[in-house]
């Protein structure tokens, strides 16, 4: 698994959204936030994280463990913002969604799947999602503007990486990456990816 400095990277790019918001006065932030100076909260511990694996019967990726481990969510930069889900709050997508996912698999049965050869191509070239993957996807996020960040089981790599979507629930379809920590490596890259 390649090794990701979560602490550094997050410090970092809390540094500059927090900059970028107090600059344009988008937004009042958490009063919690301004004293850390960080919109990372503090990590989970091994007893947190294993407890939620039990309550959702699995293993987290590596990658996603190792996060937690360091920032047990991130906090939203707005009251109705994007944010990442504490270990407690995670759960399951198709909680409250089996009827859109139910649709979006009607809608796509007439389609021809997509190849192993094409689904696994990453980046700006990459093809559509299997919608069938959102019956047993995580959801590690809130939604904002009909995006959120999922985790797929149905993909998992040979050093425990899952798949990680940024899924846009209004037209069913998802930015797709091959672990999670290469979604928060292009996240935490760009202060501007979850403004």
């Amino acid at each position: 698994m390649k090794t990701f400095d979560w602490e550094s990277r997050i410090r970092e790019w809390s540094r500059q959204r927090i900059e970028a918001l107090e600059e344009y006065e988008q937004e009042e932030l958490p009063p919690e936030v301004i004293e850390s100076g960080s919109l990372g909260y503090p990590g989970a511990t091994e007893e947190q994280i294993s407890a939620a694996e039990a309550r959702l019967g699995l293993t987290f990726p590596p990658s996603y463990r190792e996060f937690l481990k360091v920032s047990n969510g991130l906090h939203s930069t707005s009251e109705y913002g994007f944010r990442f889900y504490s270990v407690e709050e995670i759960e399951w997508y198709i909680i409250g969604e089996e009827s859109s996912i139910d649709n979006l698999i009607e809608l796509y049965q007439d389609f021809e799947p997509v190849p192993d050869e094409e689904y696994f191509i990453y980046g700006n070239e990459q093809s559509h999602i299997r919608v069938e993957h959102l019956q047993t996807c995580l959801e590690i996020s809130t939604e904002d503007y009909q995006m959120s960040v999922l985790l797929n089981p149905q993909v998992i790599k040979s050093d425990g990486e899952w798949e990680a979507w940024y899924f846009d629930s209004k037209y069913g379809d998802a930015t797709r990456y091959s672990s999670f920590c290469e979604m928060m490596e292009e996240i935490l890259n760009d202060p501007e990816f979850l403004a």
